[in-house]
């Protein structure tokens, strides 16, 4: 299960990528925003976070404008490391080096064509662990 939010500036997004999840036959649910009415970014930001952390949903992404907002908002929750990917390549390494639990990105800086690749990408993409496990666990004592 795949949480997934938006704030307004993100919204369109979350929308497209909701239709390339369901194509997809990806479970997700769905935490908001249900409009383009402005909302403060950190509360999206949050619920999906905590969805993730309580094993609800297994990852997250987060839209916003540019994806940045949301990303520093995530990371501010403990376990949580959400990357800001707008290439295929770095949702890729995001996945397989840094074992990220959730992915940003923003609307004002892709379209949803490069979106729907990053998501896919990202999903299909398993943590490699070895030496990179050791990194992540490095991560993690940083929250202690």
């Amino acid at each position: 299960m795949i949480a997934i939010g938006s704030d307004h500036g993100g919204f369109n997004l979350k929308e497209e990528i909701k239709k390339m999840l369901t194509q997809e036959h990806v479970e997700f649910r769905d935490f908001g925003t249900h409009s383009a009415q402005s909302i403060d970014y950190p509360e999206i930001a949050c619920t999906v976070s905590r969805a993730v952390i309580s094993g609800e949903c297994t990852r997250g992404i987060i839209i916003c404008g540019t994806g940045i907002g949301v990303s520093i908002a995530a990371n501010k929750i403990k376990g949580i490391r959400a990357a800001l990917c707008h290439d295929e390549f770095s949702a890729q390494m995001s996945r397989e080096h840094n074992d990220a639990n959730i992915l940003t990105m923003g609307e004002r800086v892709i379209g949803s064509g490069l979106a729907c690749k990053i998501v896919s990408t990202w999903l299909k993409t398993e943590f490699a662990g070895g030496r990179h496990a050791r990194r992540v666990d490095k991560i993690s004592q940083l929250e202690a």
